[in-house]
């Protein structure tokens, strides 16, 4: 698991964070919800390490992070997928070299060996024969695919997504989250996301941290949050018109 605990981020005399402690479960889709501003972003970045909090602790299956040395934050880090929001790909490289990337940095594997894990994600995210191509010929949607497969090439162990669904149409955001929630399930993996897409809540928040201005406001379950009374909640959920228009038929 992955462990918050009181948790404090201030920039200057602004603070973002105040008092932010959460257990994120292995295997389960955890996400972290909030308006724009409300420091679940932060949060996220002081989780991964790039941003370092004012005060508190974050523990990766019972060793702190912030008490490592350099090196070991370096091996850590060998452990963590990150799926950004732009999906982050070089330009310049193709699919394959794109997902190969982190193995280049990181191993010591063949080339053979690199090449055989490529074809694995790439078929885990549906994108096969698709090596050769560059990031400007792929839609959308197929670029943040190859994004997770580049996030999962490590086969890590803790993976964090930032807005995956961010510039995608429906259709396209719906098969994004449940790929997601498939890797997390096969792989075991503890999944983070950063979203503030209600139907990725609805469909498949398994555990969710809702951020109010610097503080966690309120956790649960996605079966849960529709009939939360807390108003602040409510009043975040429904502003959705799709969620208004759900709550009207309840």
């Amino acid at each position: 698991m992955i462990r918050a605990e009181n948790l404090y981020k201030n920039f200057g005399e602004h603070q973002v964070l105040s008092d932010v402690s959460c257990v994120f479960d292995k295997g389960k889709t955890n996400l972290i919800i909030g308006r724009s501003g409300a420091g679940k972003t932060v949060l996220l970045k002081i989780l991964i390490g790039l941003i370092e909090p004012s005060s508190g602790k974050v523990f990766y299956d019972n060793v702190e992070f912030y008490s490592l040395s350099k090196q070991e934050k370096r091996e850590l880090r060998m452990q963590i997928g990150m799926l950004f929001q732009g999906s982050a790909l070089f330009d310049s490289m193709t699919v394959e070299q794109n997902i190969r990337f982190p193995m280049d940095m990181f191993t010591k594997q063949t080339a053979k060996e690199k090449e055989m894990r490529v074809n694995d994600c790439l078929e885990r995210v549906n994108l096969e024969g698709q090596n050769k191509k560059y990031p400007s010929e792929l839609s959308g949607g197929m670029q943040k695919r190859v994004g997770i497969a580049r996030a999962i090439v490590l086969k890590p162990k803790y993976l964090f997504c930032d807005e995956p669904n961010s510039g995608l149409d429906p259709k396209t955001s719906i098969v994004i989250d449940e790929l997601i929630a498939d890797i997390t399930h096969d792989m075991g993996t503890i999944t983070i996301i950063n979203t503030h897409d209600m139907n990725s809540v609805m469909q498949i928040g398994e555990k969710i941290f809702f951020i109010h201005e610097g503080a966690l406001h309120w956790t649960g379950t996605n079966a849960e949050v529709l009939n939360n009374k807390d108003e602040i909640l409510q009043g975040f959920i429904f502003a959705s018109p799709f969620l208004q228009k759900l709550r009207a038929n309840m």
